[in-house]
């Protein structure tokens, strides 16, 4: 049976898909096309390589004309299928940051830290196994870098808060930024008439309040007309949402440290974050059942409930 994959095409020879993690449209993964080249901005997982391999073949491109891989931090949600995409793509070079790079060539540090996080029955029902990426393949971007893509030139900056291994990348020919996770996630069954919800994301290990509130600000100097997400997807409105992102960035810090001396910190941490988010859904006018709203946020509050309590424990 064929698989049903869906592709979002944007103007400006943007397309992204979805990568088919966890459930639809949870991941994205980004086509950037120009008449004499491709480049591919996040991975997925090991499964996701062969959904980009397919909506490329069916855009009409063929895999030589792949000539950059493009992954904005090294969390395997968008790069651990970049070792088993890169082997299908001979032309390609590997994009990553100077901080990420050795991840990439050797991903057992990576592998082991992920399986501490997920645990090894998840993380192998989610990632399988790593490929690693061949060395000589591999490029850093520092801040300020800029690369082309056939006729079009992409600027890199470096954007901690999120990960010190974190860059984002600006299109100048669509004026936007792919994010990665610095601008924070917006899944489309959020959307309502007053358009995309938004909230940070705070994964462990290295989360860093003041630093990410600093990457937006920065990213806005652009004056971006679009954010492209990698949970999920593009948005616009792009003053209205950073910020709400600045305003999350800062709630996560005050829910860090109302609890921080809580004999049951975890809990308190994520209850109260879920009572938030559920609160600004409605708000937002969500028309989501509450069964199904928490179901939509589970996973990123216990996820960002771990980012909240490194922070607390070691980056304060």
């Amino acid at each position: 049976m064929t698989e049903c994959i869906t592709a979002l095409e944007y103007e400006g020879g943007v397309t992204a898909i979805d990568s088919g993690m966890v459930r639809p449209q949870m991941a994205a993964c980004y086509l950037l096309e120009t008449d004499t080249a491709v480049a591919i901005i996040e991975t997925g997982n090991n499964a996701s390589a062969d959904r980009i391999l397919n909506v490329l073949e069916m855009r009409g491109r063929r895999r030589e004309e792949v000539s950059h891989v493009i992954v904005t931090h090294v969390h395997l949600d968008h790069a651990g299928g970049a070792g088993k995409l890169m082997q299908q793509l001979p032309n390609a070079r590997f994009i990553v940051h100077p901080r990420g790079a050795r991840h990439m060539t050797d991903p057992s540090r990576l592998e082991a830290s992920a399986r501490a996080v997920y645990g090894d029955e998840q993380f192998d029902a989610m990632y399988g196994s790593l490929v690693p990426v061949s060395e000589d393949r591999v490029q850093v971007m520092e801040d300020g870098d800029h690369l082309d893509v056939g006729s079009r030139r992409l600027q890199f900056m470096d954007s901690p808060g999120h990960a010190r291994h974190h860059f984002c990348i600006w299109d100048e020919q669509t004026s936007g930024w792919f994010t990665g996770d610095t601008f924070g996630i917006s899944y489309r069954e959020l959307d309502t008439v007053n358009g995309p919800f938004i909230f940070p994301t705070s994964t462990p290990v290295q989360f860093d309040p003041p630093a990410l509130i600093a990457s937006v600000r920065r990213m806005m100097k652009k004056k971006p007309a679009s954010m492209y997400l990698t949970h999920f997807g593009r948005v616009q409105d792009t003053q209205r949402l950073s910020a709400e992102m600045t305003e999350g960035v800062q709630k996560f810090a005050e829910l860090g440290e109302q609890y921080a001396d809580s004999e049951s910190r975890q809990e308190d941490i994520s209850t109260a974050m879920m009572n938030w988010l559920m609160e600004r859904a409605r708000d937002h006018g969500a028309q989501l059942s509450d069964e199904s709203l928490r179901e939509v946020f589970n996973g990123d509050v216990i996820l960002n409930t771990q980012g909240i309590e490194f922070w607390l424990d070691h980056g304060r």
